[in-house]
């Protein structure tokens, strides 16, 4: 009964499942990171698998090696493999104490296993999906050339994944800056070298130049037809979670994780916020969740009470 001691509609009965599940899957994802980083500290993997928490502790070890090969470069130093295999262990260590960056790292994994799982279930291919076929064929050079670009930084990353590794310039601009900070404490027999290092890097660094900013470019390059992206199986899950992420205003990391199987409320409440029809929505938990039903009443719930109900989350992802 509601307050008015009326019967619920149909649509507010929707509303709360949706809310009740929206509270419960932003509850995994806030405790899935301090979960995490207790994992790696303590070996102890009940909660995620072995494959997810190996691939995070490479990934740190990556960061944690590509930082030292950098200073070495920088002071000059004769054997810089050497000279990382000594120090990488130590910072690695300290970038598993980094809630947002085991955050970052968790969403890559999970996004490259879901592309797999879509290759695998519905023949999606993971780096040139109809979408980029068609771009990369474009008989405009700047459209074809970007779309080129995407689909070389989609393959390394895939590559990149399965390697265990995330490069430094892949990394968003607020965790760059975080993770070449760290420079200054582990560098202090050359201070001098580590300072120079953090200040090249920095410069160097275009957070655009990307694989994310690559994308993001070719989808507003896409003007009106950029609402092809929110096809799946045309656009490819990295193309499809940018174009997503963009269109309800919600951080890539977290539209990521909502491909969870315990986050399909967030799902569905993000494909409708993007401006997705309940036809639409359906059509992409087919590809995505082909088990999944959604619940009675949701192809009355319009696009501004789905923002609204994702406003209305207290899920902060930012630490």
């Amino acid at each position: 009964m509601n307050e008015s001691g009326n019967t619920p509609s149909s649509a507010e009965a929707m509303e709360d499942l949706l809310r009740a599940e929206l509270a419960q899957g932003d509850v995994i994802l806030a405790t899935a990171r301090p979960i995490l980083r207790h994992l790696l500290a303590h070996d102890e993997h009940a909660l995620f698998s072995d494959e997810v928490i190996a691939r995070i502790r490479g990934m740190m070890t990556s960061l944690a090696r590509q930082l030292m090969l950098e200073l070495a470069k920088t002071a000059a130093i004769g054997d810089r493999g050497a000279f990382a295999d000594e120090r990488q262990d130590e910072l690695a260590v300290e970038l598993m104490e980094d809630t947002a960056l085991l955050g970052h790292a968790h969403a890559l994994i999970i996004e490259a296993q879901m592309a797999d799982r879509l290759q695998h279930r519905s023949g999606i291919d993971p780096v040139l999906s109809p979408l980029m076929q068609e771009l990369a064929a474009s008989n405009e050079q700047a459209t074809a050339a970007s779309a080129m670009r995407v689909v070389a930084a989609q393959a390394r990353f895939m590559q990149q994944v399965r390697r265990m590794e995330v490069p430094l310039a892949e990394l968003p601009a607020e965790l760059f800056h975080k993770v070449t900070s760290l420079l200054d404490s582990h560098g202090a027999e050359h201070s001098a070298a580590a300072k120079e290092t953090r200040k090249r890097l920095r410069k160097e660094f275009d957070e655009g130049d990307g694989r994310i900013g690559q994308i993001t470019r070719l989808i507003m390059a896409m003007g009106k037809k950029a609402q092809r992206a929110l096809a799946v199986d045309h656009a490819g899950l990295a193309i499809f979670t940018t174009a997503l992420a963009m269109a309800s205003e919600q951080d890539r990391n977290v539209v990521v994780l909502s491909l969870g199987e315990n986050q399909c409320a967030r799902l569905a409440l993000t494909l409708r916020a993007a401006g997705l029809g309940p036809d639409a929505v359906t059509e992409q938990f087919l590809y995505l969740h082909p088990e999944v039903t959604l619940p009675e009443g949701f192809d009355s719930l319009r696009v501004e009470r789905a923002i609204d109900l994702l406003g209305s989350t207290s899920l902060d992802m930012a630490n």
